[in-house]
């Protein structure tokens, strides 16, 4: 996209998810109201924004403790994703033995070894990242693996040639190279972290009162409270895209060139 398309596409881009969203919301309204479905299976737009208000504090001490498990959680998966990355990509023999268990973690069931975790490590926070860094860690390993095999092969052996260590070559030619996909793969580990959060909250044994969203929104649900339910739903829905383009920011700093090759798309 040439620079000049690509910032008048950015410029117009609040603007349209503003009224988009306003679109959406006017029609879910509206379908509450002319439906009469219940408010505790789908509050209306106000009625939630109302329950916003009012909990603010509830939902607030609720969401700084999910925070912090998805804040250390995907942490926690970019050094281990990106750790294994580097090792795979460096030991074709490991690759072939990693890959096949990697694939294979994400079809383990979270409640099996939630409890496992919490034998293991207690009813604490640790047990919960564990969980959010499981199911984060395998983009950030994929996508930062395919980064490094994309490098053109001729940039290492040049600086092999000019002496350089295999180190050196991997810091100078094969790691800036894969840093863009790197921290695609980060954005989307964060996409499914934020609900990665909520399961572990959801899932793992606790010795009594765990806050939390997820457990906040699970108790709503019984309570037959829908409004505060989606309320919490919405906070989990803003603390996603807020980390989102939060992640995007640091990808402006720490690779630019990726932004430029890619259009002001994100």
């Amino acid at each position: 996209m040439p620079p000049g398309r690509a910032r008048e596409s950015s410029r117009a881009a609040p603007p349209a998810a503003f009224a988009l969203a306003a679109a959406l919301l006017g029609a879910w309204e509206l379908y509450v109201e002319l439906s009469g479905v219940e408010a505790e299976v789908l509050p209306a737009p106000h009625a939630i924004a109302t329950e916003l208000w009012s909990s603010a504090n509830v939902l607030w001490h609720n969401f700084a403790v999910t925070a912090e498990e998805v804040v250390l959680g995907l942490g926690l998966a970019l050094a281990c994703g990106f750790a294994l990355a580097v090792a795979v990509h460096l030991s074709p023999l490991l690759r072939r033995a990693v890959y096949p268990l990697a694939v294979g973690s994400q079809a383990v069931p979270i409640p099996l070894i939630g409890v496992l975790l919490v034998f293991w490590w207690g009813f604490g926070i640790f047990p919960k990242l564990v969980i959010v860094a499981l199911i984060c860690f395998f983009p950030v390993l994929v996508t930062t693996v395919d980064g490094l095999a994309a490098v053109d092969p001729e940039q290492p052996k040049l600086l092999r040639t000019l002496d350089a260590s295999r180190w050196q070559a991997f810091r100078l030619s094969e790691l800036p190279a894969a840093l863009p996909a790197a921290l695609s793969g980060a954005r989307i580990a964060l996409a499914v972290g934020v609900i990665g959060a909520f399961i572990a909250e959801t899932t793992t044994p606790t010795s009594g009162a765990y806050p939390g969203l997820g457990r906040e929104i699970i108790a709503e649900i019984n309570s037959l409270n829908g409004a505060r339910a989606y309320a919490g739903t919405v906070v989990l829905f803003a603390f996603a895209i807020a980390c989102f383009y939060v992640l995007t920011l640091a990808e402006r700093r720490l690779a630019p060139w990726s932004i430029q090759t890619q259009g002001e798309t994100l």
